[in-house]
């Protein structure tokens, strides 16, 4: 159906992301999928999925999950706590996405400081395979600002993408602003 299709992300004009406070600006055109995986989360991509991908998960607030709950009964999600430290995230996170692909191989890499949207925040390594067994690389960048969490996360499969694409993620994880959302919203 037309209501389907990728919208086009142009280069070199700021956006707003994920329903939040979040904007970013894409030095390369990118393609955004219709269907937002979370509340405050979405997805671009330049090839199609899943050959390469960048969520944006934007205010994530006290209580939330990263992405949509879809099986709350029997495969619920972790919530958010304002109170995470890095690691905890990080948990977070690989929870969150094992849950929602199913990956039963998945390894964190490094995890270090790092600075997003001009704060504090850090920086980790991942890779994990799905059904299609496809070794896929990732990499994310965020941190917790006025007790809401900002992540973005790029993965593409180790084979050619990941390497060719890391530095347009980079690039955009760069140019990370956050204008904060009053607590509540």
């Amino acid at each position: 159906p037309a209501n389907a299709a990728y919208k086009l992300v142009a280069k070199d004009t700021p956006r707003a992301v994920a329903k939040s406070g979040l904007t970013v600006t894409p030095t390369t055109d990118w393609n955004r999928l219709p269907a937002r995986i979370g509340k405050h989360a979405e997805s671009w991509t330049l090839d199609g999925l899943p050959l390469n991908e960048v969520d944006f998960y934007g205010g994530i607030a006290e209580g939330e999950p990263l992405i949509r709950d879809f099986d709350k009964k029997n495969r619920p999600l972790p919530r958010f706590s304002a109170t995470m430290l890095p690691p905890d995230i990080v948990g977070f996170y690989e929870t969150s996405f094992r849950v929602a692909t199913g990956s039963a191989q998945y390894e964190t890499g490094t995890v270090e400081p790092a600075t997003f949207a001009g704060k504090p925040g850090f920086r980790f390594t991942y890779r994990y395979t799905t059904g299609d067994e496809v070794r896929r690389s990732g990499e994310a960048i965020g941190a917790t600002i006025d007790g809401r969490l900002y992540l973005i996360a790029f993965n593409a499969p180790e084979t050619h993408y990941f390497a060719h694409d890391i530095d347009n993620f980079r690039k955009i994880a760069a140019s990370a602003r956050v204008v904060a959302v009053p607590a509540g919203k």
